[in-house]
């Protein structure tokens, strides 16, 4: 029989998780920011017995803080215009991101590829705040996550 922390580890969607898991991540959150004090006001707050927040509350973890030192690299093709990889360099920057190497191909038909690996150490929002933002600038047509993980 496998002791208690013995278990495979397993990545999974948000989507999937249960309203509790999810009820307990928020807990955890208003109690890291300083919103809440105490995990009773914390899990009154959102609506979750203390019971179950202890049930959930080191099983289940936001993938951001699973590594402290994290690459992420990332694939993005765009319409070449003039000041277009500034403008993801500028994103980049402003989410606290440290490039570590580009690469962009040479375009063609007025499109070009560009292939970013990216610490994301100290990124100050969420994963998926991010890419969206790096999707937000009209020339990009889209952004693929190739692979992230610890340095």
């Amino acid at each position: 029989m496998k002791q208690l922390g013995e278990g495979q580890f397993y990545l999974v969607r948000e989507d999937v998780l249960t309203e509790s898991m999810l009820k307990m991540l928020e807990a955890k959150r208003l109690l890291a920011s300083g919103e809440e004090s105490t995990i009773q006001d914390a899990t009154k707050r959102v609506g979750l017995s203390r019971s179950a927040f202890y049930k959930y509350r080191d099983t289940v973890y936001p993938f951001e803080s699973i590594a402290r030192e994290r690459i992420l690299t990332i694939f993005i093709q765009l319409e070449d215009r003039k000041g277009s990889l500034a403008t993801l360099l500028q994103i980049v920057s402003e989410s606290k991101c440290n490039v570590l190497t580009i690469h962009q191909t040479i375009p063609v038909q007025a499109r070009a590829n560009i292939t970013l690996s990216l610490d994301v150490t100290e990124m100050i929002i969420k994963m998926e705040e991010f890419l969206q933002r790096l999707k937000a600038p009209d020339f990009v047509d889209s952004v693929v996550l190739i692979s992230s993980g610890a340095l």
